[in-house]
């Protein structure tokens, strides 16, 4: 179980990683406004914590259904 959950979560941090760089060289966290129009109530440090985790997350949901769907038999 452990090195089943290593090979979900190790290559989904690679990928949260290089999407972290990508959206933030496009993007300046500290420019960021929430949906009313005000700037948001977080730190730099803080809001590429979050957008990494929830990068992290979103991509480890992925890597573990590719992991799912191929241990289904087939038709």
């Amino acid at each position: 179980m452990s090195r089943r959950l290593a090979v979900i979560l190790w290559p989904a941090f690679l990928v949260a990683a290089v999407l972290e760089m990508i959206v933030f060289a496009v993007v300046d966290p500290g420019q960021l406004r929430g949906v009313d129009g005000a700037p948001l109530a977080l730190s730099v440090k803080a809001i590429y914590s979050v957008s990494f985790f929830v990068f992290w997350i979103v991509v480890a949901g992925a890597c573990a259904m590719t992991a799912w769907l191929a241990d289904t038999p087939s038709a």
